[in-house]
């Protein structure tokens, strides 16, 4: 800006001079040159005076906290701090021996349950042919029952043979009625079904599936593309699944946004004058001018997402406001 408003005056110059016919000598030089001294000095007076200008400015990320599904012992560790990941890469490893064991003692559960399975169809079966053998002997004593009393009512027997025939069917009758409950029970049992499937084998292999999941996170993976920041991590530790304890901080391969800080400066310079005005909305920093990069420490607070922040130096000005740089704050947003 400054080349480009000393080549605008030199420009202005030459053409007064050339239109005008004004004599070059030292005297109308050194006129030409202070006039646009002071012209070009005033203008950028004025537009630093009116337009702000910061030589910082804090950067907001958004991160994610990394909280193991299950607890255990951590085994191991790959992951090194400001290191580009990919989604997927390995954090941290949790011991899985105990969900190795809780999977196979599901697995010999599901196994015994669909062997139980086969049991429950065979004793139905079995069930159903006893209670077609209690209907045929109850279907014989009801004949017996019935001609003994057409005997009886021509005196062709004695009262003693038809209660006798009486006392059979009436046995018969409720063996065959025990004979139907036991089959109901027993075809009952092997038909109840979730989704066609057996109700116990249904349980226990949603808890194999619960175990298998469980034997899964004990290896915790970067979730995207990015960078651990905090790591409190060590091979030995106890890894906890507790809300708002986060065991890494993941910083997250993502568009940053930035909120320059501005200083108002008086014209004459002086640093009390210099007061921090709020920062502007989110917009964008040239990162091929940042001098240097700091990013804070973060804060972590209920119902809400972490964000990091980090102070940039610009070096397009030659000037250095270390003057109204103070120690980058810790600042949390909730999303």
């Amino acid at each position: 800006m400054d080349l480009l408003l000393i080549l605008t005056y030199a420009a202005f110059a030459y053409g007064v001079f050339r239109i005008f016919k004004i004599p070059v000598n030292g005297f109308t030089m050194l006129t030409a040159v202070l006039g646009g001294a002071a012209l070009i000095g005033a203008l950028l007076l004025g537009m630093n005076y009116n337009h702000p200008y910061t030589s910082e400015a804090r950067f907001y990320f958004n991160t994610t906290p990394i909280i193991p599904a299950v607890s255990g012992v951590v085994t191991e560790v790959p992951v090194q701090g400001n290191t580009m990941l990919k989604a997927g890469d390995v954090l941290f490893r949790i011991d899985p021996a105990p969900f190795e064991n809780a999977v196979k003692a599901k697995e010999a559960a599901l196994a015994a349950a669909v062997q139980t399975t086969h049991q429950l169809r065979a004793t139905a079966d079995a069930a159903q042919k006893k209670l077609e053998s209690a209907l045929a002997d109850r279907d014989g004593a009801k004949d017996v029952f019935e001609r003994s009393k057409k005997l009886h009512a021509t005196g062709a027997i004695a009262q003693a043979q038809l209660e006798r025939d009486k006392n059979n069917f009436n046995a018969a009758e409720a063996t065959a009625q025990s004979a139907k409950s036991e089959a109901d029970r027993a075809l009952l049992e092997a038909e109840a079904v979730v989704q066609g499937v057996n109700t116990d084998v249904a349980r226990l292999q949603a808890e194999l599936d619960t175990a298998k999941f469980n034997l899964e996170q004990s290896v915790v993976r970067a979730p995207t593309d990015g960078t651990v920041q905090q790591n409190f991590l060590r091979p030995g530790m106890y890894a906890a699944s507790m809300p708002l304890r986060p065991v890494m901080v993941f910083l997250h391969n993502e568009n940053r946004n930035s909120r320059p800080r501005f200083c108002k400066t008086a014209p004459s310079g002086s640093s009390k004058d210099r007061r921090p005005n709020s920062f502007c909305p989110p917009c964008r920093v040239d990162f091929s001018k940042a001098r240097s990069l700091w990013v804070a420490p973060i804060s972590l607070k209920a119902n809400s997402n972490p964000v990091a922040t980090s102070w940039i130096r610009n070096k397009s000005r030659g000037r250095d406001a270390s003057s109204s740089r103070s120690s980058p704050k810790t600042i949390s947003q909730n999303i």
